[in-house]
């Protein structure tokens, strides 16, 4: 079957290697999504940045997959050939507390493998994964919805779980990226109001109005603060998410969190330095740290997803079959489009 590595660089590689048969309690999957994450881009595509659990390790890329049971192994228990499923992306140990949680993003055995990091990923025409990280997807939602909620929709989800968002609250979103998106998206479903988000890119600030999925849409520049007071009322927004990974940017989202009001912090990498008896402990707030999502939690979240009719395929502005990844990575480096999908239908 063909596949695609990431070799660094800001290049992929398109290898050849065997269809894997599935062993025990494994089932293999006809690959039909597989979105691209900005994990990936910041700590493999451009160059391999990372350590432990996200060292790379020279597999088939891709760590949000979807697709279709084709054959189970020995020992499955629950699958059968013609499931839908969505695949949670990390293969824990199964037997720590983490991943008795259904967190297996917290596993810390030497086992742990997230799919597209330390074991093949999406980036195949087949993927082998453990019956046991592999969620059904409803028939209402397509194979790309499912793909953009193995991480992306699922750690925006589990962020403003964190903040227990609810419509009393206004929420700013600080970086308009795919997971900021899908902060907006469900914080509507959720009832808060108004949604107020900042980004650098004009083009993903465009997306999140064009969808209608923010309230105000305004430039991460020196007018942004006086604009997000005068839309609170001077009061500042009761939660708010980072989703950038932008030092300044999560500063931003604490210096415009009202006393007595949340944050978390979703957005990968980077460093922040903030004065904390006036951002946080002089205001009462309470910060969050929010690592992706559980399989419990995942869910529970394509089941809302359903009821609340959302579709998170709205948020993808580019398709790309497997023979043009190099592509599709080169649109998702440069930080202006929405989600980024390889499909294979």
């Amino acid at each position: 079957m063909n596949g695609v590595v990431l070799p660094g660089d800001s290049t992929i590689e398109h290898v050849e290697v065997d269809v894997p048969e599935p062993g025990h309690g494994q089932v293999l999957l006809r690959m039909k999504a597989s979105s691209i994450c900005g994990s990936d881009i910041r700590a493999i595509y451009r160059e391999h940045l990372g350590t432990g659990p996200e060292a790379y390790q020279g597999v088939i890329a891709g760590h949000e997959p979807c697709g279709q049971v084709v054959a189970v192994g020995p020992g499955c228990r629950r699958l059968s050939a013609g499931d839908r499923v969505v695949v949670y992306h990390i293969a824990g140990c199964g037997v720590c507390d983490e991943c008795r949680h259904g967190y297996m993003i917290g596993c810390t055995s030497p086992l742990r493998a997230a799919y597209g990091w330390q074991r093949d990923g999406g980036h195949a025409e087949f993927l082998l994964a453990e019956e046991t990280t592999c969620v059904l997807l409803p028939e209402q939602l397509s194979y790309v919805d499912g793909a953009l909620v193995s991480c992306g929709f699922g750690t925006a989800y589990e962020g403003l779980l964190r903040l227990r968002l609810s419509g009393r609250d206004r929420l700013l979103i600080t970086g308009l990226g795919p997971v900021g998106l899908a902060a907006a998206m469900l914080g509507r479903a959720l009832g808060a109001g108004p949604i107020i988000a900042t980004d650098i890119a004009p083009e993903r600030r465009r997306i999140a109005e064009e969808l209608g999925l923010v309230d105000h849409a305004l430039a991460a520049d020196d007018t942004a603060a006086a604009a997000v007071t005068e839309l609170t009322d001077r009061q500042g927004c009761e939660a708010s998410i980072d989703c950038s990974g932008s030092g300044v940017a999560r500063v931003f989202a604490l210096e415009n969190t009202r006393t007595w009001g949340r944050c978390a912090f979703v957005g990968e990498g980077g460093e922040i330095t903030f004065a904390v008896s006036e951002l946080l402990i002089h205001k009462q707030i309470a910060l969050y740290g929010s690592w992706v999502t559980s399989l419990r939690h995942m869910e529970e979240l394509l089941d809302h997803l359903v009821r609340w009719d959302l579709y998170p395929e709205r948020i993808v502005t580019h398709r790309y079959p497997l023979r043009e990844a190099d592509e599709a990575y080169r649109v998702a480096d440069r930080g202006a489009a929405g989600k980024v999908c390889v499909v294979f239908e």
